[in-house]
């Protein structure tokens, strides 16, 4: 019990605390459970991440969850979503109440909105300088780009994904690996094959159900199982399944964008962003229900995958592949750059003064996201008013 209880301490402390995106997620975990717990070693925990980011899903949040298991079995899984994820869920379920309940005015949001324009520049730069180290991984990036915008479906997406893998696999080539250290994980496989054939019965199930009955929570459901569940690359790259699944036929595209905006407030992951889409269409239960919505497939495709992980990574051909995927990520990220953000955002000169102006406030001068997301407020309480 004391075990279980420190795994949920320590998790809603980096939940409260771990600003600036996945990436930067990634450090802290690092920080707290390597260098000051010692739960598992650097190379451990290297190929932890490596596997979440190849899997669909939020890979911050489903390496907390693994090392949650690693600790403490499912329980301990658990207890670590729980603790890094819901701060910012009931962080940003507060915002829709401010915003909608009391009436206050939305002028100012544009301030927030332009804060979007630059922080997902800014992942775009930073993934950039890690996954454009070759002319293949620029080509393969520049392709994905072209199709995402060429043809803006969930499912070019995946094909995305899936043909950049494969380049990875003939293109690059991958280093050797030191197996000194091996997972221990207290979840058999037997349980894991359970949780992927669960994973793949609501996926193929949810679709039909919801074609035969009428229900706003099973559509619910049903969209935010399925944008959690066919992403890869993190939160940024949600953001276009989501406004395509929820704008205009659930809200605004100005709602949808403020609450990007607002995510960017918060610690925590921003698959939370469902949080606010899920408040703003059925109040508090709906944005617990988005959460649990969106975070179950990541949850489940852990759970199914940890206990043949010590096999799997041993595997250098998945290596190869995470290569290619990694550049693919990339051109789907800056395809959700450009649209929605932009072209929902930018709409005078002043918006790309303001956007400038955040962008070398976070990139440049290295100031943290949480007090850009306070300059965007204050600039649109200004100028926007």
């Amino acid at each position: 019990m004391n075990r279980l209880i420190e795994i949920f301490m320590v998790a809603l402390k980096l939940g409260l605390t771990s600003f600036g995106g996945p990436t930067a997620h990634l450090g802290y975990f690092r920080n707290e459970y390597v260098e000051r717990r010692q739960w598992l070693s650097d190379k451990m925990y290297q190929d932890l991440v490596a596997l979440c980011q190849f899997l669909p899903g939020p890979a911050s949040s489903q390496v907390g969850m693994a090392i949650g298991m690693m600790r403490g079995g499912i329980i301990g899984g658990i207890l670590a979503f729980l603790g890094f994820t819901l701060p910012s869920v009931l962080l940003l379920i507060a915002a829709v109440y401010l915003i909608h309940t009391f009436s206050v005015s939305l002028d100012w949001i544009q301030g927030l909105k332009l804060v979007a324009v630059a922080v997902v520049l800014h992942a775009l730069l930073g993934m950039g300088r890690t996954s454009m180290t070759s002319s293949a991984a620029v080509i393969i990036a520049a392709a994905a780009l072209f199709v995402s915008l060429l043809l803006p479906t969930a499912f070019t997406q995946i094909g995305i994904i899936i043909i950049s893998g494969v380049s990875g696999i003939i293109l690059f080539k991958a280093a050797g690996d030191d197996q000194s250290d091996r997972f221990l994980v207290p979840v058999s496989k037997r349980t894991g094959i359970v949780s992927l054939i669960v994973l793949l019965t609501i996926l193929l199930v949810l679709p039909l159900v919801t074609s035969l009955v009428d229900n706003d929570w099973l559509h619910m459901f049903d969209k935010f199982y399925r944008s959690g569940l066919l992403v890869f690359g993190g939160g940024h790259v949600v953001l276009p399944l989501l406004e395509r699944e929820f704008v205009p036929g659930m809200m605004t595209a100005d709602d949808f964008i403020a609450g990007y905006g607002f995510a960017q407030a918060v610690p925590g992951p921003l698959f939370t962003f469902a949080s606010y889409l899920g408040a703003v269409i059925k109040g508090l239960l709906g944005g617990l229900f988005a959460m649990f919505a969106i975070f179950l497939p990541a949850f489940l495709l852990i759970l199914g995958c940890l206990p043949f992980w010590e096999q799997m990574r041993k595997n250098t051909v998945m290596r190869r592949a995470l290569k290619g995927i990694n550049a693919g990520v990339l051109g789907i990220l800056a395809a959700a750059w450009i649209t929605p953000i932009i072209t929902h955002t930018i709409t005078a000169p002043l918006d790309v003064l303001v956007a400038a102006l955040l962008f070398i406030m976070l990139h440049y001068f290295k100031i943290a996201p949480w007090l850009i997301v306070v300059t965007g407020i204050i600039i649109g309480l200004i100028v926007y008013r």
